[in-house]
């Protein structure tokens, strides 16, 4: 399923509050973009403890139980986990990846809160979530019946909100600041092949690993970062956040640029670093330049102005990556007003986009 509407995590969170204390709710959303840790924290807004089922991993008698026989009759009873005495938040995590016979097992403790005669106690909360197929995870179809047992959301990653939670929780500084300069970078699309790829899940995991190298605190080799970061993200993301730790001696590195007070590395070792600051350059134009020409600040009337002729320096260092800044190619577009008037000093760039 592919919702036509997405939102955010705080956007969520506020929904959950609303709408799963009295009907089960539904969480549509790529792999590793955080749908597990919300509810989680959900389950502490609304002060209840969180029982998490993975439904890949079940098998009908894992919902429903056994039966034990009690005189002429016999009676199933439920597994532990969830026979409790008190409310809980009960979380399906991949009930879209289990077969369809555990999912005729989920409907009654879906729609009733019922499994056989065993009801979850008063003020228990069900909340399923899911992959979804075009994500390149296990995934199975859904009955209409349990689909029209709940209600749908389809979450989507908010970087501000993201580096937000990395803040409060204390994430490595280099993953915090990387992401704070490149936030296209926090997510990528499930690659089709067998490859690390970039989510809110792997920065974590990345961070987790630079802090157990003792990274910032002692220098660590080339290769180990180069280890740790193709392991844990997208192999373009890794090579710019390499690029990214090499230039940490000159932290300000594009703000002096911009201001003039430093230039584009040029030296052929340089190149990597070179690249980094391009497409930071890049992303900070998309940022801080409107749509319409006419709405500039004083900030982005200097930034337009110093950026023609950075863009000039860069194009006589390096073609290729001048090339990459203007380049429709890269996800988000540049104002279609600057690139004209980018193209108009430096014709060469112009078959990187159609601009009449």
């Amino acid at each position: 399923m592919n919702l036509a509407y997405s939102i955010t995590q705080n956007e969520l969170l506020d929904l959950l509050l609303n709408i799963a204390p009295v009907r089960p709710v539904f969480i549509w959303g790529a792999p590793g973009i955080g749908k597990s840790a919300l509810v989680e924290k959900f389950s502490m807004e609304v002060g209840l403890p969180c029982v998490s089922l993975l439904g890949s991993q079940l098998a009908p008698e894992d919902i429903i139980g056994i039966p034990q026989i009690k005189g002429n009759t016999s009676e199933f009873l439920p597994p532990k986990m969830i026979a409790r005495k008190e409310p809980y938040v009960l979380f399906l995590d991949e009930l879209n990846a289990c077969s369809q016979e555990v999912q005729k097992a989920f409907y009654s403790l879906i729609h009733e809160h019922r499994v056989g005669e065993y009801h979850l106690p008063e003020g228990s909360i069900v909340i399923g979530a899911g992959n979804r197929s075009q994500d390149s995870a296990i995934v199975k179809t859904m009955s209409s019946a349990l689909i029209n047992r709940m209600f749908h959301v389809q979450m989507t990653v908010n970087p501000d909100q993201w580096l937000t939670w990395a803040y409060e929780n204390r994430l490595h500084p280099w993953v915090i600041d990387y992401i704070t300069q490149r936030k296209d970078h926090l997510f990528s699309e499930p690659p089709k092949n067998e490859e690390p790829y970039s989510t809110p899940r792997s920065w974590h995991m990345l961070s987790d690993a630079l802090k157990e190298y003792g990274a910032g605190e002692k220098e660590l080799s080339e290769n180990t970062l180069r280890v740790l970061a193709y392991g844990c993200i997208s192999a373009k993301h890794a090579g710019m956040f390499l690029a990214y730790t090499k230039q940490l001696s000159n932290k300000h590195l594009l703000k002096d640029i911009i201001k003039g007070t430093a230039k584009w590395p040029a030296k052929p070792e340089e190149r990597d670093i070179l690249y980094f600051a391009a497409q930071s350059f890049r992303a900070k134009l998309i940022h801080d330049l409107p749509e319409n020409k006419q709405k500039m600040n004083k900030e982005a009337q200097y930034l337009a102005h110093r950026a023609k002729a950075l863009m000039k320096e860069l194009s006589q260092i390096n073609h290729e990556i001048a090339q990459m800044v203007v380049s429709a190619e890269e996800g988000e577009v540049l104002p279609d007003w600057f690139l004209i008037e980018i193209v108009r000093d430096l014709p060469r760039l112009a078959n990187t986009r159609n601009i009449s």
